[in-house]
C-alpha cells in the first residue's frame, strides 16, 4: 500500500486534439520544474499522472499552482483486488466519522472481472456489514470514496482533493509584458494572462523621490508572488520622473493623465521590441477611473505597435478583490504606499479625450527621446 499525488490537468488539455501531447509534455515539464528540490518519481497508469514523493504536503501545495492542473489528490495504490480495496474503502470511512457515505467506482482497466456499478456496491455492502449507525446516501453524503481500477486500484476520498488554478500550461501562448503598478489591479491581469499559458514579463514606473523605494519594494514583491505561478519573473523598473515632469511642463493639466498612459504604452512597446516580447498587458477596467472610459483607452492605445490585452476590462472591482485575495496578492497590493499614477493626478482629468488634440499637445514633447533615456536607465530584477 503506498501514497501518491494525482494529478489531474485541466479538461480543455484533454480536447487539444493532435495538439494534446504539446501541451501535456509542456505541463509535464513545468510540474518538473515546479518540484525541483524535492526528490519524486513521475508514474503514469493508462493517462493518469501519479507523483511519489516523501513529501506529500510540500509537492502538493507546489503541483496545484502549476498552470494546467485543476486538481490533486493524495490516493492510496493498492493491488487490484477487491478484498484490499474493501479494507481501504472501510479505513476511509471510519477515519472521516462520516454518518452518509458513498462508493464511486471508474474500472478503466476493462479486464477487472466485475463492472463500475458491481463494485461500487460490493464494497458499499462490506462498510455497512462492519460499521454502526452509518446509511449510504449517493445525492449528498458526509464523504464520497473514489475507486479507480487501472493497472493498479487506487482509492480516496472527496475530501483528499485539493484544487489546482487550471487554465493552460505556461509558456505554451506566447509573451506579454504587463504594466505592474502597485495596486490591485495589474497583479490580478498578469495572473490571468499566465492561467492562459503566456509568459510574463514586468514593467514598472518608478517617479524617485516622489514614490518612494518602499513603493518600489511593494512592486518587487508583487512580481515575487506571481512568480509562484511562472517559472520565472522578469520586473523593469524604468524611471518615469523626467517624463511627467516634462508633461507637466509643457502640455495641459487636464490631459496630462492620458497624455503620462500614452508614453507608458510607449515605454511598454519599445522595452517589448528590444526583448522579443509579442504583446501587452494592463489591469485597466472600463469605466473604474477617469483614463479608462472608452475614449481614454483608444487614445492611450492608440502609440502602440502590438496587441494590448486587458483581462479585466469587463470586471468589476469586487470580483478583482476576490481573485487577488485567492492568488495572494491583495495584502500586498493595500499597502499604503503610492505609485506614479495617484501622485501625478491633476484635479479635473480628461475622459473623453480627442486624439488629435492629444497629438496636438504632444509636438510640444520630444516623445522618442524621452521614452529612450528612460529605457536606457532601467533596473532589471528577476524572481
Amino acid at each position: 500500500m503506498k501514497r501518491l499525488i494525482l494529478v489531474k490537468y485541466a479538461p480543455e488539455i484533454f480536447l487539444k486534439g493532435l495538439n494534446r501531447n504539446k501541451f501535456e509534455q509542456k505541463l509535464r515539464t513545468n510540474i518538473s520544474k515546479k518540484l525541483k528540490g524535492i526528490e519524486y518519481k513521475f508514474i503514469t497508469d493508462q493517462n493518469r499522472w501519479f507523483i511519489k514523493t516523501e513529501d506529500l504536503e510540500g509537492a502538493c501545495e507546489r503541483i496545484r499552482r502549476v498552470f494546467g492542473v485543476c486538481e490533486v489528490s493524495v490516493v492510496t495504490e493498492i493491488d487490484r483486488d477487491l478484498d484490499k480495496i474493501k479494507e481501504e474503502a472501510l479505513r476511509k470511512v471510519k477515519e472521516s466519522d462520516a454518518k452518509t457515505f458513498r462508493i464511486t467506482t471508474n474500472r478503466a482497466n476493462k479486464k477487472f472481472s466485475k463492472n463500475s456499478m458491481e463494485v461500487s456496491r460490493e464494497v458499499g455492502a462490506y462498510v455497512l456489514q462492519h460499521l454502526d449507525k452509518i446509511e449510504v446516501d449517493v445525492h449528498k453524503p458526509d464523504i464520497n470514496v473514489i475507486v479507480e481500477i487501472r493497472e493498479s486500484a487506487y482509492v480516496w476520498t472527496d475530501k483528499d482533493k485539493i484544487k489546482g488554478v487550471g487554465g493552460l500550461p505556461y509558456g505554451m501562448n506566447g509573451s506579454t509584458m504587463l504594466m505592474l503598478s502597485g495596486g490591485i489591479d495589474s497583479p490580478v491581469a498578469g495572473y490571468l494572462m499566465a492561467r492562459r499559458g503566456v509568459e510574463l514579463h514586468c514593467v514598472y514606473y518608478h517617479s524617485h523621490p516622489y514614490t518612494s523605494e518602499m513603493a518600489k519594494d511593494k512592486v518587487k514583491d508583487l512580481a515575487k508572488i506571481l512568480s509562484n505561478y511562472t517559472e520565472k519573473v522578469n520586473l523593469y523598473v524604468v524611471p518615469f520622473t523626467e517624463i511627467q515632469m516634462d508633461i507637466m511642463e509643457k502640455c495641459r493639466e487636464d490631459e496630462l493623465t492620458i497624455i503620462m498612459r500614452r508614453f507608458m504604452m510607449r515605454v511598454a512597446c519599445k522595452l517589448s521590441e528590444q526583448k522579443g516580447i509579442q504583446s501587452i498587458t494592463t489591469g485597466e477596467s472600463i469605466g473604474q477611473v477617469a483614463s479608462q472610459t472608452m475614449e481614454g483607452l483608444i487614445v492611450s492605445t492608440d502609440v502602440a505597435d502590438r496587441p494590448v490585452f486587458r483581462p479585466l476590462i469587463a470586471m468589476d472591482k469586487t470580483e478583482i478583490m476576490d481573485i487577488s485575495r485567492e492568488i495572494d496578492t491583495y495584502e500586498t497590493s493595500i499597502l499604503p504606499y503610492e505609485d506614479c499614477c495617484t501622485i501625478f493626478v491633476p484635479k479635473h482629468p480628461k475622459t473623453k479625450p480627442r486624439l488629435e488634440e492629444i497629438l496636438k499637445s504632444e509636438e510640444n514633447l520630444d516623445c522618442e527621446g524621452l521614452v529612450n533615456e528612460a529605457i536606457n536607465n532601467l533596473e532589471i530584477f528577476i524572481f
